[in-house]
């Protein structure tokens, strides 16, 4: 069944650029420039990913919308006007290290505005009736970002900021996010970590990004006790890890909390190809990981479903992952094969390892009492 979904996306968030890197590492000293690519959070990964959905049609299915730039105000519900004002000052003076693993570039001030801007708009869209659900295009991503400090590539809190747009707009009062991008979603967490009305769900490789990182011992403080999952993967658990882990844990906890509304921090960095992590999923594992949860958005919140685009670095693979998701976030499917469906299948993890990390993700299940 064809579903109605918003297709959120601008070029300006493509001209994001901060320089001279190789992967993560800032050119110079002992660092040779690359002969080709550059830092790895580069547009090419989301502007072939557009391209391949144009070629296939599936764009031309979907409602193609854009946004302007978040109003500033807005911003300042999430981060201090110290921080802005820095991010601003530096931005308009060609740039720099903003924060943590965080260079920006002329511009990019503006441009993360408008990544702001098609979160809010996406959500907005959906609340208002005027589409099943809806996926924005965002960049730079937002994740990892604090109130304070930027981090991992991530400037502006972009799904916190549209979430307290949201609740301005719509008196809406309980939403849930669920982060599967290969690095934990820290920046959302610590927003979200005292208040009971968001819940936070994050499945990340453990110890990859924040490095050393798990977090299934964080739950949450004072009221935000019991709202705040994390669900460390081990490396190299491949589909079924993530599988088990949405069925197991991230339904359960869906359930218990009955949102109004679901978020998808939407990252593809647990693709087999990506440079920055090791979780070995094919592109149809996150064509999975979407019917999970749109699923239990239909059966929760009316179907009120958004997902707003995260990392995932490589360039190749990438456009094959999203567009899976997307057409199943549509109910659309196109003749788009993954080339690399059968080569990655094969190098899933045995049963062994399999058995261990189920075995794993059930006493974190029985902790939480699901």
């Amino acid at each position: 069944m064809t579903r109605r979904t918003a297709f959120f996306f601008d070029e300006h968030c493509m001209w994001h650029s901060a320089g001279q890197y190789a992967l993560t590492m800032p050119v110079g000293g002992w660092v040779q420039p690359p002969a080709a690519g550059g830092l790895a959070e580069s547009p090419e990964t989301k502007r072939r990913l557009k391209s391949l959905m144009e070629v296939s049609g599936l764009l031309n299915a979907l409602d193609v919308r854009s946004a302007s730039c978040a109003d500033e105000a807005l911003l300042e519900s999430i981060h201090s006007k110290d921080y802005l004002d820095r991010f601003r000052a530096m931005s308009h003076a060609g740039g720099g290290e903003l924060g943590d693993n965080a260079p920006i570039g002329p511009g990019s001030y503006e441009i993360a505005r408008r990544s702001v801007g098609l979160a809010i708009e996406a959500v907005a869209t959906v609340l208002r009736g005027e589409t099943d659900n809806a996926y924005a295009l965002t960049r730079p991503p937002g994740h990892h970002c604090l109130p304070n400090q930027a981090m991992g590539f991530c400037f502006l809190a972009n799904i916190p900021i549209a979430i307290e747009a949201a609740k301005r707009r719509f008196a809406i009062e309980r939403v849930a996010v669920i982060d599967w991008d290969v690095h934990h979603g820290n920046g959302t967490q610590a927003i979200y970590y005292d208040r009971e009305d968001v819940l936070t769900i994050s499945l990340h490789q453990e110890g990859c990004f924040p490095p050393g990182y798990a977090g299934d011992l964080d739950r949450g403080e004072g009221e935000g006790e019991d709202s705040n999952l994390n669900i460390p993967l081990l490396p190299g658990g491949g589909e079924d890890a993530y599988r088990y882990a949405l069925e197991r844990l991230v339904v359960p906890a869906l359930e218990r909390f009955s949102p109004e509304l679901i978020i998808v921090a939407c990252g593809y960095d647990a693709n087999a190809l990506d440079p920055l992590a090791r979780m070995l999923l094919p592109s149809e594992a996150f064509r999975d990981m979407t019917r999970i949860v749109r699923e239990a958005a239909e059966k929760l919140c009316n179907g009120r479903l958004v997902m707003v685009h995260e990392g995932g670095y490589s360039e190749a693979y990438v456009p094959f992952c999203g567009h899976a998701a997307i057409e199943e976030l549509s109910g659309i499917k196109t003749g788009v094969e993954d080339p690399l469906l059968a080569f990655i299948r094969a190098q899933q993890p045995n049963d062994r390892l399999r058995t261990f990390q189920r075995q794993q993700l059930d006493e974190l299940a029985i902790s939480w009492g699901f």
